[in-house]
């Protein structure tokens, strides 16, 4: 799976006309999975339709111009605000996306496969709940690219499987939104989103962390990532190049010696967060308390990294958090 540009907790979607399943399966699953259930499909198909959807401020970091000249010729003008994607950790509403849709098959009002279609140019992704007899529709439905899985109600694993599927599909959602982005950003300073290795080197970050939340953060390069209680940590990634423009910049600016050393030997990563993120003389006497040991990540180039613990007022206040989010949402219910 490649890294997702940003990624952070979303919604499943629940939706079948027994309230007795929908109760029993909103008890069962994994509490750190939020839902919200319908037992009416016209309800759901509503409440669906009016998501704003967060993704939609990440797709505007990017944006395009054609411009046509004289002579015929065609030219297209790229700008890229990547502020914007790690500005969605700042919106509260961003747990509310709805990111998976779960429906059963046979409905009265309106069977899954008919729901599914209806919302087919909803970017999340849907799983089908079938009896027995309906693996066929399934089938068929799944060819169509309707839904993206389905499970058979009777399966002795259903409850396992469906939990499996939704925590595969919900980091399917978030690699498919940052596609545009991340095939465009590989190309420039950012090639480490495109790179395997990082994307294993975040997810055991994510493991080791117990981090729900991660965006593409642009100056340092890297990802601020938020763990369930809001606590912010910042991975700076550097390549070759941009050690040693750290390298050059210190130098430039008179840096200490043992900064210069530690820069040249690529013992240490640099975030002077005070300023524009370069050394300047300002940080001579506590450059120190501004870098963090170096480790690297060799994956198609190496990559030097450090994680970076934040205090509150580094980039921003604090933020939502998805325990704040779970709290209220299950008190909702």
């Amino acid at each position: 799976m490649s890294l997702p540009i940003y990624h952070h907790p979303s919604l499943t979607v629940l939706v079948d006309d027994s309230d007795n399943f929908l109760r029993s399966l909103s008890f069962q699953l994994d509490p750190t999975l939020a839902s919200v259930a319908f037992h009416d499909t016209s309800s759901a198909l509503a409440w669906l339709s009016q998501q704003p959807g967060m993704p939609d401020q990440a797709e505007g970091a990017l944006s395009a111009s054609y411009d046509t000249y004289p002579r015929r010729t065609a030219q297209c003008s790229v700008a890229l605000d990547l502020d914007q994607i790690h500005r969605i950790s700042f919106q509260a509403r961003r747990f509310m996306t709805p990111s998976v849709l779960v429906v059963d098959y046979s409905m009265p009002q309106m069977n899954g496969v008919e729901l599914c279609e209806a919302v087919r140019h909803l970017p999340c992704k849907k799983i089908l709940f079938t009896g027995a007899a309906d693996e066929k529709v399934a089938v068929d439905a799944f060819n169509r690219g309707l839904i993206d899985r389905y499970i058979k109600k009777s399966d002795e694993n259903a409850l396992e499987r469906l939990e499996s599927e939704i925590h595969a599909l919900q980091r399917e959602y978030f690699s498919a939104r940052s596609e545009p982005l991340r095939d465009l950003l590989a190309l420039h300073s950012y090639s480490f989103v495109a790179d395997p290795a990082v994307a294993a080197l975040v997810r055991d970050l994510v493991a080791e962390h117990r981090i729900v939340e991660h965006y593409l953060f642009p100056n340092p390069a890297g990802l601020l990532m938020y763990d369930t209680a809001g606590r912010a940590m910042l991975l700076v990634v550097e390549s070759e190049a941009g050690m040693n423009a750290h390298y050059e910049i210190a130098i430039d600016n008179a840096a200490p010696q043992s900064l210069l050393d530690a820069l040249q030997e690529r013992r240490v990563i640099p975030y002077f967060h005070d300023g524009d993120g370069m050394y300047t003389a300002a940080f001579a006497n506590e450059w120190h308390k501004y870098v963090a040991a170096a480790q690297v990540c060799r994956g198609e180039q190496n990559y030097f990294w450090a994680l970076f613990r934040l205090e509150a007022g580094v980039i921003a206040n604090e933020t939502y958090s998805y325990n704040d989010f779970l709290r209220t949402h299950q008190g909702q219910q």
